[in-house]
């Protein structure tokens, strides 16, 4: 196949067969947006560049396994951010990034922003009006589609605990739109 006209799902096919230069064009594709993604969650940057290779090496391993026709972006995100939680998991010293941080001067990244103006403006005014802390479990359970059991082994709190905020933000939300 040539160049540019090449999707995701293609250049995985072609992963599968071993073909390095199309692990080169889907590590330029998405390589960029995977690792800010986890520098917002884990503030070491050698952890966060250890973990974007992990990913690249697993993709490459689990090609011939990928059944998708056009999440391959949703796919590597998944595999990113469960290897982040278990490099976190090993790991006492990694800190966090500013997307995990708990604390009162939340920063919503460019990349929520645009997910808050989304269709319904109600919707992000009333995420922009519930506590960090709540906000987070939403973004990590909802957005980046983690289990409770993964968010709380990333936020590094009892799973009951990411349960409880959950239900509390959901709360939330609904007595701001109402």
């Amino acid at each position: 196949m040539g160049g540019c006209d090449r999707t995701d799902a293609d250049l995985l096919r072609e992963m599968a067969g071993k073909d390095e230069g199309a692990l080169r064009e889907l590590y330029d594709r998405h390589a960029t947006w995977i690792h800010a993604r986890l520098a917002r969650r884990c503030a070491d940057p050698d952890a966060v560049a250890e973990v974007l290779q992990d990913t690249f090496i697993a993709a490459w391993d689990g090609a011939a396994r990928f059944r998708g026709d056009g999440a391959v972006g949703a796919w590597l995100w998944g595999i990113a951010i469960r290897r982040l939680i278990s490099r976190l998991r090993r790991r006492t010293d990694v800190r966090l990034g500013p997307a995990l941080l708990e604390r009162d001067e939340y920063e919503i990244s460019a990349e929520e922003q645009v997910l808050l103006r989304l269709e319904n403006v109600d919707v992000g005014t009333a995420l922009g009006r519930i506590s960090p802390e709540l906000r987070v479990v939403l973004q990590l359970t909802v957005i980046d589609g983690l289990t409770t059991r993964e968010a709380s082994a990333l936020l590094g709190i009892p799973r009951g605990t990411v349960k409880s905020r959950l239900q509390r933000a959901r709360t939330s939300l609904r007595e701001e739109l109402a």
